[in-house]
């Protein structure tokens, strides 16, 4: 793609919208307008004092070029960032991994020259580490937030790391914004609170003052933002990479991990509540599926388009904020990833895993994203810090498992270092060491750049409003729905007015409806006056079903969980007849009684519980079923966590399958009528109840 020569624009990365508060412009080397208020205010300076000019970008070699290394205001300001905390990770505190393996399923030799992907059948070791963004280690699993799904291969050419996120996009176009963002997300410094949540007014405040923010604000405020489980969730490598084929031919790329069980979201309601039973809840899902048996796969997708196809986006492909729709640019499965084994020791392996975004092989290449080019810089940045040195390669869980050479030495906890007596390079001795390869060796893609040396962005990345359009309009309704209940939640809790409003005033622009659903749900005595796109917002951009959860059921019960709520004196055969078809889908049971000692059938046949009904509520299930004679739910009636276990069952639109007395548990929860949801096991068969169970939910009940 040819450098882009044209005048930036505004990029609006700032708006006041209705503030009332009196405020005054500083205009940025590109033009862009920083909005800040009037008064006497503090100038920004580095740590050794020198002002700085422009907050917001960070210095490249042309609007769309590389991000320089003299950009010493940047570095600094990144520095101190990655090593504010020790020694937990600043971001993706919480997470989980295990091992596993990638395999190559379709080669691409045409398209790359990386070893890995030359031919059909290659396998190498894999691992995975699966994380929530803002909250820190002790934080529950179901806090609304984007996921991490970095992923380690251990090529023979050495360790490659896609270091990706659940949601293809990002909050933010430049590195430089990556602190500001964090810290806005993160708890207050003068309250240390709230923690792992995003609904607080520093936040919303940076947000609402972010244009740019809003296509992920759609994604973070959607049913992504709280998965069922790691397993059936989405990776992306967020950011568009090049693939440089053994001619040096050069394509752009985009990175997608499909879930082969499909896509599965919980409601909010749930989450709350899942917190509250089971803080681990996506640790524990994992761990028990590896360990079952269950393996869970995804399939390696790529995207892959030329530089005159890129040219004709409206968009520019090096902004982390947008996405290339799958339906405009097909996604090609390459390969398959495969988890089958958990971790001998969560320190050694998870919590030391060190990913880098810079750790790529021969045949994949970066591109000038802004964003790409800091993290390249802050990752490897963080680790040193962390992990105590720079020997954190040393450690078995980050070493490459293909031979390695180099005259790197000493430092803490040095575990190797050259063997002999050269130590440099280039040197005479007969036994020098190890020396570059020109032929097999890694290059870089020879694109060419020139341009101003200038704080700017390019003039496409100013729209910030389309695919967050897109977006919520490929939705179904009851998406849509959860998108306006997720942002009213949010918002309400928002002490600050005009931060409210300063929000909202966002969202006409991206849906008027979803806008008045949203001013609505605050109570809001009138809507905000929009504000004043940096770039018109393209009209009739088509809708993508691919962004939809729900347009792309499971269609299958598979690795999802039955809640089997039992009493004594139940007929045998009907749980004997409900676990075989369970079990012949692919899913799991579990056993809740009102003690964990189990029950007796009517036939004398002793099950045992794996739950107890007040530490098992039916938010944990993906469906569930009552099993009950009149006198077991005559005791299940007397018990609160019995009735919830009831109501939340239907509040959350689960299938239901109820046999003997167990209506009456429902009834016993103000439960008087039954739905297409709730299916009489004793008039139907196990197997078209499980098969009903495959669509996950029966929303017609929240319509």
């Amino acid at each position: 793609m040819a450098n882009d020569t044209r005048d930036p624009v505004p990029t609006a990365n700032t708006q006041s919208g209705n503030d009332t508060t009196e405020r005054r412009s500083i205009r940025g080397e590109g033009g862009e307008t920083h909005q800040t208020p009037t008064g006497k205010t503090d100038r920004l300076t580095t740590s050794q004092g020198i002002p700085v000019s422009d907050n917001q970008n960070s210095l490249k070699a042309g609007s769309r070029g590389p991000v320089l290394m003299e950009d010493f205001h940047f570095r600094e300001k990144m520095f101190h960032f990655d090593h504010e905390r020790i020694p937990e990770r600043v971001v993706h505190a919480r997470g989980y991994g295990a091992h596993g393996y990638f395999e190559t399923t379709d080669a691409i030799p045409e398209l790359t020259s990386a070893h890995l992907l030359q031919k059909k059948g290659r396998k190498v070791p894999a691992f995975v580490r699966f994380s929530t963004v803002a909250g820190s280690k002790g934080s529950v699993d179901l806090a609304r937030d984007a996921r991490g799904f970095a992923v380690k291969l251990y090529t023979e050419d050495g360790n490659w790391d896609i270091v990706g996120n659940n949601i293809p996009v990002f909050f933010i176009q430049d590195a430089m914004k990556f602190p500001d963002l964090v810290h806005s997300v993160k708890e207050a410094p003068d309250r240390a609170f709230p923690q792992a949540q995003s609904a607080h007014d520093n936040f919303w405040d940076f947000i609402s003052l972010m244009p740019e923010a809003m296509h992920m604000i759609m994604w973070t405020m959607s049913d992504r933002a709280i998965p069922r489980s790691f397993r059936f969730m989405e990776g992306f490598g967020v950011h568009t990479f090049r693939l440089v084929n053994a001619e040096g031919q050069s394509h752009f790329v985009k990175f997608h991990w499909k879930p082969k069980q499909g896509l599965q979201s919980v409601l909010w309601d749930e989450a709350v509540k899942i917190n509250g039973a089971d803080p681990d809840f996506h640790r524990r899902d994992l761990w028990e599926a590896i360990n079952r048996g269950d393996y869970p796969e995804w399939e390696l997708g790529i995207q892959v388009f030329d530089e005159a196809f890129a040219d004709k986006f409206e968009f520019d492909i090096l902004d982390a904020t947008k996405l290339i729709p799958e339906e405009d640019v097909p996604i090609r499965i390459v390969g398959r990833l495969v988890l089958d084994r958990v971790v001998d020791n969560f320190f050694s392996e998870t919590e030391q895993v060190a990913f880098c975004t810079q750790n790529i092989v021969p045949g994949v290449d970066f591109t000038n994203d802004p964003l790409l080019q800091g993290r390249n810089f802050s990752y490897l940045d963080t680790q040193i810090k962390r992990l105590g040195g720079p020997n954190f390669t040393h450690i078995p869980i980050n070493a490459p498992k293909c031979p390695f050479h180099h005259f790197q030495q000493d430092g803490h906890m040095a575990m190797h270092g050259p063997s002999g007596r050269a130590n440099y390079e280039p040197n005479s001795w007969t036994e020098g060491g190890p020396r570059a390869d020109p032929e097999a060796g890694f290059r870089s893609y020879p694109e060419e750049v020139s341009g101003e040396k200038r704080k700017v962005r390019a003039e496409l990345f100013a729209d910030h409003y389309s695919q967050a359009r897109q977006f919520y309009e490929s939705q179904t309704d009851i998406e849509q729905g959860h998108i306006a209940d997720a942002i009213v939640f949010e918002l309400s809790k928002v002490e600050t007015l005009v931060i409210r409003e300063r929000l909202v005033a966002h969202l006409p622009n991206i849906n008027k409806d979803l806008a008045q659903k949203v001013a609505d749900g605050l109570g809001l005595k009138k809507m905000p006056k929009a504000h004043e796109p940096a770039r018109p917002v393209v009209d009739g951009l088509a809708q993508s079903p691919a962004l939809s959860i729900l347009a792309n059921p499971p269609k299958s019960f598979a690795g999802r969980k039955l809640g089997v709520l039992l009493t004594d004196g139940i007929d045998d055969s009907l749980v004997a007849g409900l676990e075989e078809a369970v079990q012949a889908a692919g899913g799991i049971v579990e056993y809740i009684a009102m003690a964990v000692g189990g029950i007796e059938t009517s036939e004398g046949r002793h099950i045992e519980a794996q739950q107890k009904i007040d530490g098992a509520p039916s938010v944990l299930y993906d469906a569930v079923t009552v099993i009950a004679t009149q006198e077991g739910v005559d005791e299940l009636k007397r018990m609160h966590p019995a009735k919830c276990f009831a109501a939340d069952a239907f509040a959350h639109a689960k299938f239901i399958g109820l046999a003997g007395a167990g209506k009456a548990l429902f009834e016993a929860a103000g439960i008087t009528e039954t739905d297409g949801g709730m299916i009489n096991l004793d008039e139907t068969d196990a197997k078209e109840f499980v098969s009903a169970c495959a669509d996950l939910r029966f929303w017609d009940r929240l319509k």
